[in-house]
């Protein structure tokens, strides 16, 4: 039995970020060379949001290894990611990436899909390395960016643990809330696509 309490911060906790004002997220718009900034990051756009909880979510739905090794795999791969952007190495496709980790993750959760923890991985990192480029990408030439990605990563992992609680917390006794919520991220997604949001 999870606690009442548990449950109640669980749901502010996604209440308040999903009430993050949305914010323009590549390539060039804000400050990238602070920890704060790139904590603060994450927490200012729809696609990042919506993302690093999906993981969480679909890691807790799948459960056992997932649980470590679907954020471990997104933040590591996110981080190399940035690395390759910080280097300027041409990474393809970045931008229809990121939009499709939206609602191809939100599906994936919509239909509570069981992958082996292997599969979930090269999803995850396929997916977490156009994030990581992007942001790598937006570091000026004068600053090294390890404060900026260290912030991200951190925020990262936050988003990951919110969607993790929310999946063992409500996932467990109600399948069908993690599920919509899924539906909601792809729904978010598509509207992201078609210029709605």
């Amino acid at each position: 039995m999870i606690p009442a309490t548990m449950k109640r911060t669980t749901l502010s906790a996604i209440l308040l970020l999903a009430a993050a004002m949305p914010a323009f997220a590549h390539v060039g718009i804000g400050t990238t060379s602070s920890f704060s900034a790139g904590f603060l990051h994450p927490l200012s756009g729809l696609d990042h949001m919506t993302v690093m909880i999906a993981v969480g979510l679909w890691a807790a739905l799948k459960g056992g290894k997932a649980v470590v090794a679907w954020p471990l795999a997104f933040i590591g791969v996110m981080l190399a990611g940035g690395t390759l952007g910080m280097l300027q190495v041409p990474v393809p496709f970045v931008e229809p990436g990121i939009l499709a980790s939206v609602v191809v993750l939100g599906l994936l959760v919509a239909l509570a899909v069981d992958l082996p923890v292997s599969a979930g991985v090269a999803i995850i990192g396929l997916f977490a390395m156009f994030h990581g480029h992007a942001h790598g990408t937006e570091v000026p030439e004068n600053a090294g960016g390890l404060d900026y990605m260290a912030g991200f990563a951190v925020a990262t992992a936050l988003l990951h643990a919110v969607g993790i609680a929310a999946g063992l917390g409500f996932g467990v006794r109600f399948p069908g809330l993690a599920r919509a919520a899924g539906g909601a991220c792809a729904a978010v997604g598509a509207g992201l696509v078609f210029g709605v949001l």
